[in-house]
């Protein structure tokens, strides 16, 4: 019988070669392409575009370097099918390597001894570089099944790969896990694309992965569909994204924008700390009815007359008059700004008739004695007086997001006004002053500029620009057409052509407008009204709902994969149900995926855990672990004072077990940080911040302070106890939930 090892090094020298082969085909396509010479602009443009397409194709191709073949099905038939990381054909485009994401790979991922899908054997290949060095097979014909049937088992898919895969050392990233996808995984990743999917699912159970690799399959299933708008991605935190940012580009896929919801407004960084009872209470639904209220208020109608100069004439404004262009202005159901200038219009225009009567009238007869041109200098003149400008800016203002929440938080009869079903004490958490902004202004800021819209200043800027253009151009023709040559008869002059014959400036400055190269994440990212064709968001469960209206916002066909744990909601403002997270948004309009087997947390862990998760919430089950370790957690009652010396030593010892996370209160943060500083593999942060990392080994300090920091202190100590995936200790007070259990080492 032929060494299996060896066998499948034959068909994987052969994968390489059809990668390399299509590498250097690709390559010499760019290379042609950037050899291609020409002066007209839509011509160079498109050579551009078909340059970008090959770097694409060529970083997908680069992903697939390492682990680009990993499973074989034989079937019934005798059949064979190679599944990799992307799909490759050989010369005569048959195909060699089936992409993991198509339809005949999918029996890879769930087929069973009981429903085998025509699946007989299903082979997992572990590679290195370019060199097989494992292979496991599983027998799916109910026969063989029968006769390991009495063999121990976790129930999973390729349980020895997995098993190896979970056991290994961290790096600190994410890593794919497209070899070891689970059958309830597969379905999730595969899930239709209209409609909002939510994924439940607890400490461990790979929600997260699962999220990312439905993104791969969603680009590659309807990449015509989502390659021109992408897909969002919303993490909860810098963290976060950094240890996720590798996934898809190691699957091949780059439309993807990663942003936390600090990120979403463009041209903002929104980095100012907050307490949680001011993040809680800017995260409330009712806060966009409070920005619609704000922005009413800024059309405003005096209670009294108003007089205002022009060349020493004095000039009436009524209350009634305003009342009435504000009511027709407000009709045409257009943003704040742009019903300014309806507005505008018509006060300057009853401004300027009341101008003409008091001083175009002939005095014997009452006949108006200016005509139309008179009527157009009087209303430069009203128009330029600075007294009515001041007025105009008054009772219609040119509002930007940032001023109109700057007016608003600074002053508390504005806010008063604005915000009448807010308590005293909940307008206090709103007051402040400065133009700094936290993460939880970034959604109201958002609502603002949907209500506002454009303030005029980026039309403006286009405009000089273009502006600009033509005049070079219109240059460049003047020169041209001055040094053109006269050596003709006087009889030829009128048959020659010069270039302002063939086109004018504004035509050619078109011809050479700079093209946008940007990628699509930074065209996205510089467009607040770029709507996505996907957006996937993790740790869903701590958004407000004024952080859904703004995603909501950007994905108005409501094609969301929505993924999280209602038991690890931290944010005060966040849903512990999903009903309450996706309610005010989305209403019941969502459909529900759980999982329930957790990959990352050992069953010793997950014991401890579990002690708190009932404290939480005794209705939600714990997801099962996969695996035990054999090692208990342990706690340390250090006093406070000896803390940061005993981390030290406790943190070096572990890293030779591989990446350390130590998670500790705020009050601790500083000090520990100081105190491992000098300690490479060890990161140090506060549960709110470790929420879907992980770690090879856990130290959590000062679990008590933990839990005293916040409403929801349970639910961070529970985030905290299941960030490992080999060993867990405990060092400080333990509060009365750890110190009662009994799954703690001896």
């Amino acid at each position: 019988m032929p060494n299996p090892v060896q066998a499948e090094q034959v068909h994987l020298t052969t994968f390489y070669a059809a990668l390399d082969a299509e590498r250097e085909r690709t390559e010499a396509r760019k290379r042609d392409e950037q050899l291609v010479g020409t002066r007209n602009a839509q011509a160079l443009h498109q050579r551009d575009g078909r340059i970008r397409d090959l770097n694409v194709r060529l970083a997908r191709l680069n992903s697939a370097e390492e682990g680009l073949y990993f499973g074989r099905l034989d079937d019934v038939d005798g059949e064979v099918l190679h599944i990799g990381r992307l799909g490759l054909h050989d010369d005569d485009y048959e195909p060699l390597l089936v992409d993991w994401r198509a339809p005949a790979a999918r029996p890879f991922y769930i087929a069973t001894a009981v429903a085998n899908e025509g699946v007989v054997r299903r082979r997992h290949i572990q590679t290195r570089l370019r060199k097989v060095v494992d292979v496991q097979d599983e027998q799916l014909d109910l026969e063989h099944d029968a006769a390991d049937a009495s063999k121990p088992g976790t129930g999973v898919m390729g349980e020895a790969v997995l098993l190896k895969a979970l056991e290994a050392r961290r790096t600190g990233r994410m890593e794919s896990i497209v070899q070891t996808i689970q059958a309830d995984q597969d379905r999730i990743i595969r899930s239709e694309l209209p409609g909002i999917l939510v994924v439940q699912g607890g400490p461990g159970t790979g929600k997260t992965a699962i999220a990312l690799h439905r993104a791969a399959y969603l680009l590659y299933t309807h990449r015509e569909q989502l390659e021109k708008r992408g897909i969002l991605v919303v993490g909860p935190n810098a963290a976060f994204l950094r240890f996720i940012g590798q996934v898809l580009p190691s699957l091949g896929e780059d439309g993807v924008r990663l942003v936390t919801v600090a990120e979403l407004y463009p041209g903002l960084t929104a980095t100012r700390p907050e307490d949680a009872e001011s993040a809680e209470v800017k995260g409330r639904a009712v806060m966009a009815d409070v920005i619609a209220k704000a922005v009413a208020d800024r059309q405003w109608v005096p209670s009294r007359p108003i007089r205002v100069t022009v060349d020493r004439t004095e000039l009436r404004l009524d209350p009634s008059v305003c009342e009435e262009v504000r009511r027709r202005a407000r009709a045409r159901n257009l943003s704040h700004n742009q019903a300014r200038p309806l507005f505008l219009t018509e006060i300057i225009d009853h401004l300027t008739n009341q101008y003409a009567e008091l001083i175009g009238t002939d005095p014997l007869d009452g006949e108006m004695i200016l005509d139309e041109y008179d009527l157009a200098e009087l209303r430069k003149e009203v128009v330029a007086e600075p007294a009515v400008q001041a007025l105009l800016d008054q009772l219609w203002p040119m509002l930007s997001p940032q001023r109109l929440l700057e007016d608003l938080y600074g002053d508390e009869d504005r806010l008063a006004l604005a915000a009448p079903q807010l308590s005293v004490l909940d307008r206090e958490h709103l007051l402040r002053y400065g133009d700094d902004w936290s993460p939880s202004d970034v959604p109201l800021l958002d609502e603002a500029a949907e209500l506002l819209g454009d303030d005029g200043r980026e039309a403006a800027r286009e405009k000089a620009a273009r502006a600009r253009a033509i005049a070079y151009a219109q240059g460049s023709l003047d020169v041209l057409s001055g040094s053109g040559s006269t050596d003709f008869d006087e009889d030829d002059e009128s048959e020659v052509l010069t270039a302002k014959d063939i086109l004018d400036a504004e035509a050619l400055a078109e011809r050479y407008e700079a093209e946008d190269d940007r990628t699509l994440a930074d065209r996205a990212a510089a467009d607040r009204r770029w709507t996505y064709g996907h957006v996937i968001v993790d740790e869903a469960q701590e958004l407000t709902p004024m952080a859904w209206r703004a995603i909501a916002r950007r994905c108005p066909l409501r094609s969301m994969t929505v993924v999280g744990d209602v038991a690890q909601t931290g944010a005060i403002g966040g849903g512990t149900s999903w009903s309450a997270a996706l309610g005010e948004t989305f209403g019941d309009r969502w459909r529900l995926a759980e999982l329930t087997l957790n990959y990352r947390t050992p069953a010793e862990v997950m014991e401890l855990a579990g002690d708190v998760l009932r404290e939480v919430d005794p209705s939600i089950p714990a997801p099962r672990s996969v695996r035990s370790t054999g090692i208990k957690p342990w706690y340390a009652d250090v006093p406070a004072p000896e803390q940061a010396l005993y981390v030290h030593k406790i943190a070096g010892d572990e890293t030779q077990h591989g990446q350390v996370g130590v998670i500790t209160s705020r009050r601790r943060l500083e000090l520990v940080q100081e105190a491992v500083a000098d300690l490479a593999d060890v990161t140090v942060l506060t549960a709110r911040n470790a929420k879907g990392l992980e770690f090879d080994s856990v130290l959590v300090v000062d679990a008590d302070g933990i839990m005293i920091e916040s409403p929801r202190g349970l639910r961070d100590l529970y985030v905290a106890l299941t960030r490992c995936t080999q060993r867990l200790g405990v060092i400080g007070t333990l509060p009365d939930v750890l110190r009662s259990s009994t799954a703690w080492s001896q």
